[in-house]
C-alpha cells in the first residue's frame, strides 16, 4: 500500500512527498574554489537558492564560515544541501572541516554521520 503524506506549504498548496523530493532532484550545487577561499551555490532554474562560503586554513583544512538562504528557499532543505555537498567534498579529497558558521555548526552537532571530516 502507497503512504500519500501531504505537506501544507500554505493555506492554499499542498505537495506530496513525490513532489517535494523531485524538486529537490532538481536543485544543482556548484562550486568555485582557490587558493584562499571558495564558495558553494544551490541553483535552482537559473536562480541562486542559497550559498555557503569557506576559507582555507591551511593544506588540508577549511572552515565554513557563512551560509545563506535566499528567502524565497527557506525551510526547504537549501542550508543542509550545501553543507553535505562541503562534506562530499572534504571526503573526497582527504579534508576536514572547521564549522564556524551557526547553521554549519548545529548541523555537524546534530548529525553524527558527518563527524569523520570535522577536525
Amino acid at each position: 500500500m502507497e503512504r500519500r503524506e501531504r505537506y501544507q506549504l500554505n493555506h492554499f498548496t499542498e505537495v506530496s512527498v513525490y513532489q517535494r523530493l523531485q524538486y529537490y532532484k532538481t536543485m544543482e550545487i556548484t562550486q568555485e574554489n582557490n587558493q584562499k577561499n571558495g564558495i558553494f551555490k544551490a541553483i535552482e532554474n537559473d536562480t541562486i537558492a542559497g550559498e555557503m562560503t569557506y576559507v582555507w586554513a591551511g593544506e588540508n583544512k577549511f572552515i565554513i564560515d557563512h551560509t545563506e538562504v535566499f528567502p524565497e528557499f527557506e525551510g526547504k532543505g537549501v542550508g543542509k544541501k550545501l553543507v553535505m555537498a562541503a562534506v562530499d567534498y572534504a571526503r573526497a579529497n582527504d579534508f576536514k572541516i572547521l564549522p564556524l558558521c551557526p547553521f554549519a555548526k548545529a548541523l555537524f552537532e546534530r548529525t553524527k554521520e558527518i563527524q569523520d571530516v570535522r577536525f
